[in-house]
């Protein structure tokens, strides 16, 4: 009887949670699967009617759909990199005894906590502007003709900007596990005349090997979705050199008033996330369980 009561409880404790769940997930999800499979123009509202697999054929045979999925991949393995590699060199640096180490851990942080399209402004108009920003003024300053980072290397410069944002998150949990390594055992390779290379590579990469694939895993989940940074600086262009699967969604559903194929895009990059995420989390508990 306690049992079945404490079932019972339970059950009625989480019923508000799981019909929030429903309401602000699962309900805009069937939404858009029956949107994708509707014409559905906000531009001509009376074009109306069953349309089948047509937005699908529409979306996947559009040659943007295939830039915007190379984009993606590149976007999120570019940033992979630069925070992975990134995160783990200032988390040995700041894993060592220096002064005032708390004061520097939050201004490394910091960047974290700054909301994506202020990010990109700040970088849009701060750092890399054609005219005034830091990067032209210190080109000049050698000599050299500035660059319009986001018409030349739009995707690049996407990357950068993101990077930026999710480097604190890596370091952060590359610095957690790094400073969970024993003394003893950094003390007693060195002591076997090991250097700092050998102990690094054999060492403290070994240990923090799990940390690095909960970053990949975390960060490639958000990576999919990236769509502020690219609104404010590049708006996907110059032609479709930045655009990525979400914002090209953005493009065809919002931009281009067709809501039957935007939601078929969106449907498509569901499909996508959840394919990578599945893979993602086989490779995470292989890691894991080693």
């Amino acid at each position: 009887m306690a049992t079945a009561q404490t079932r019972t409880l339970a059950r009625t404790m989480m019923a508000p949670a799981v019909v929030l769940l429903f309401i602000w997930m699962i309900v805009p999800l069937v939404m858009t699967l029956w949107f994708s499979f509707q014409n559905y123009s906000l531009i001509n509202p009376m074009m109306t009617g069953f349309a089948g697999l047509a937005n699908y054929a529409y979306v996947i045979g559009d040659p943007s759909f295939s830039q915007a999925l190379i984009n993606t991949l590149i976007l999120v393995l570019g940033v992979l990199v630069i925070t992975v590699v990134g995160g783990t060199f200032i988390a040995l640096l700041l894993d060592q005894p220096v002064w005032g180490q708390g004061i520097l851990r939050i201004l490394v942080i910091s960047p974290f906590f700054v909301m994506p399209p202020v990010a990109a402004l700040i970088w849009k108009n701060g750092f890399m502007h054609a005219d005034y920003g830091l990067l032209a003024h210190l080109w000049r300053f050698f000599g050299a003709k500035p660059i319009d980072w986001f018409a030349q290397y739009p995707l690049f410069s996407v990357i950068v900007i993101v990077a930026w944002q999710w480097l604190p998150f890596a370091t952060l949990i590359l610095l957690t596990a790094l400073q969970s390594l024993s003394e003893e055992q950094r003390e007693a390779a060195e002591m076997d005349g090991a250097n700092a290379l050998n102990r690094f590579w054999f060492i403290i990469m070994p240990h923090m090997s799990r940390a690095v694939t909960i970053v990949i895993l975390i960060q490639t989940i958000f990576l999919l979705g990236i769509f502020a940074e690219i609104r404010v600086t590049t708006g996907g262009g110059p032609g479709y050199a930045s655009t990525n699967i979400a914002f090209l969604v953005f493009r065809t559903g919002i931009l281009s008033n067709d809501i039957g194929a935007g939601s078929a895009g969106g449907v498509v990059a569901v499909i996508i996330a959840n394919i990578v995420a599945f893979f993602l989390m086989r490779a995470v508990g292989k890691n894991l369980d080693e």
